[in-house]
């Protein structure tokens, strides 16, 4: 059987950290046609089979989509991340979706996850947002270090979720905020 994702909120835009980028790293919004670059991206830092067409559909063409809250970094002239400023309904105005956050492995460990993700958090704060979620897996422990530093905490929404939490924080070692206890199923 398949384990639901992890949720985890930002309740707040409250002590959001600034943006400051290393020499060697720009970060550019899309541009007409990156759907092959997007999947690309994805199909190698969280696997999958998405194609530019997939794209299309799942993504740049629905009506959530805002080309200016679509992430990529950009690493010596390659686009090497990416992450989307989300809505799970297009007319959603409070609580935006932090989605696929993924950086190709040979770019991995620079910090370029964190990055996307708050510019996603701006994006969404300089739109009037009032918190944002987001969705990942148990072993992605390197990216729930950076969304933990970012501000979010657990919430449980799936009833296995208190207990692997506990497990996750046992075996990586992770500080997990005295608000997860608080947490409910939803």
């Amino acid at each position: 059987m398949h384990e639901r994702q992890l949720r985890m909120v930002r309740p707040n835009f409250d002590t959001l950290p600034g943006i400051a980028l290393p020499d060697d790293i720009t970060i550019r919004t899309y541009r007409e046609g990156d759907e092959a670059l997007w999947a690309s991206i994805v199909n190698t830092g969280l696997g999958g089979s998405h194609t530019e067409h997939s794209a299309h559909q799942e993504l740049t063409d629905r009506l959530q989509f805002d080309p200016a809250g679509l992430f990529f970094a950009v690493l010596d002239g390659e686009a090497v991340g990416t992450a989307c400023a989300w809505r799970e309904r297009p007319e959603e105005c409070e609580v935006g979706y932090v989605h696929m956050v993924c950086v190709r492995p040979e770019a991995q460990g620079r910090g370029l996850g964190y990055l996307l993700t708050l510019h996603v958090l701006h994006y969404f704060r300089d739109r009037g947002f009032s918190s944002a979620i987001l969705d990942t897996d148990d072993f992605r422990i390197p990216a729930i270090k950076s969304y933990l530093r970012l501000g979010f905490r657990p919430r449980y929404f799936d009833l296995s979720h208190a207990e692997r939490w506990e497990r996750l924080a046992q075996d990586a070692g992770l500080a997990l905020p005295e608000e997860v206890a608080e947490a409910v199923l939803i």
